[in-house]
């Protein structure tokens, strides 16, 4: 392992280890960089610690939806050109394009400071996006538990659904998240703990011992990790060839966002300001010394160790109150 990325996961891994009760981390702290904001923030991801990309709700005030980069040094808002509605995920490359889903089965591509509104099959809402290359991207979402669920794949500038996608999913859960490592190993979750494997050719179903939706699912080392749960949370992974439940006791409240990071480590977010990391140890609730009462709904984890969270009011609509929870080396707020 290259000496930068050592030094970045050790930083990592004590960051984590101090917020389940270890020793006090070196460096860096846990600060709420955006609260209040008019869209609750869903998504958030990017391509290095100077690359950062948020998406949320909708702003209601003639902008549309909420759309955040930050450089390094602040945060910007970036107008979409759509009227309306909420985007829910976002996923890219670095140098572009990259890709934001949500309301109506939006799919908007950005790049070379232009949104472009892709074509798609359905008119059911985008919550993940997930792709191993620009022309090998996937998108998965659904209207709801009853009315079932959706995968598509890009091909050429349009997307298409994906036909070996199992038939009773469609009539029967919604698809929330996808995320792999290449592209011949990818999981979908969704609900009634729904898990997906595509190996390059086709989609096959696996059981996750779970029968409550899984909202993210994040993959790393050969790890991989789902959250979600209603009232009650619930984390599973798999890794060598089997899935466990790993809940921490006592459970969280339901939890909606995942990412795991190097050597082990991990962040699950969730309802009430839910914020429970892992180490090799496993998964325990964060001491932030925040106050958050917000719904948290994404994480993301940057190449120089820094832990990123979104979220906001969550559970009705309009959605709004963004907050944006940020550990590491202090982030000016500013206005946005």
């Amino acid at each position: 392992m290259p000496v930068h990325v050592r030094r970045v996961s050790l930083a990592l891994a004590l960051a984590l280890c101090a917020c389940v009760g270890g020793e006090p981390a070196p460096e860096g702290r846990w600060q709420v960089v955006q609260r209040g904001l008019p869209g609750a923030l869903l998504s958030i991801w990017g391509t290095n610690s100077t690359d950062v990309w948020a998406v949320g709700a909708d702003a209601r005030d003639g902008s549309g939806p909420t759309v955040l980069h930050f450089d390094g040094a602040t945060w910007s808002r970036i107008e979409t050109g759509e009227p309306a509605g909420d985007l829910w995920w976002v996923f890219g490359f670095d140098g572009g394009p990259i890709f934001m889903g949500g309301d109506g089965g939006t799919i908007l591509r950005y790049e070379g400071g232009a949104f472009t509104r892709m074509p798609t099959p359905g008119s059911e809402t985008v919550y993940g996006l997930w792709g191993a290359a620009p022309d090998d991207m996937w998108a998965v979402g659904g209207a709801s538990d009853s009315t079932g669920g959706f995968a598509w794949r890009l091909s050429g500038d349009a997307w298409i659904e994906e036909a070996s996608l199992p038939a009773d999913v469609p009539a029967s859960a919604a698809v929330w998240k996808i995320y792999g490592e290449r592209s011949d190993d990818a999981w979908l979750v969704g609900s009634n703990g729904v898990a997906l494997h595509w190996d390059g050719a086709k989609l096959s179903r696996e059981d996750t011992g779970v029968g409550s939706s899984l909202f993210t699912v994040h993959a790393r080392d050969g790890r991989v990790a789902a959250v979600g749960g209603a009232a009650t949370g619930i984390v599973v992974e798999r890794e060598g060839g089997a899935w466990r439940n790993v809940t921490p006791d006592p459970p969280p409240a339901g939890l909606a966002g995942v990412t795991l990071g190097a050597d082990g480590t991990g962040v699950a977010v969730g309802s009430y300001g839910a914020l429970y990391t892992r180490t090799e140890a496993g998964w325990g609730p964060a001491d932030i010394d925040l106050t958050i009462a917000e719904n948290l709904h994404g994480s993301w984890i940057d190449g120089d160790g820094g832990l990123w969270v979104v979220g906001g009011q969550t559970f009705t609509q309009p959605l709004t109150q963004g907050v944006l929870v940020h550990w590491g080396e202090e982030i000016a707020s500013g206005d946005l």
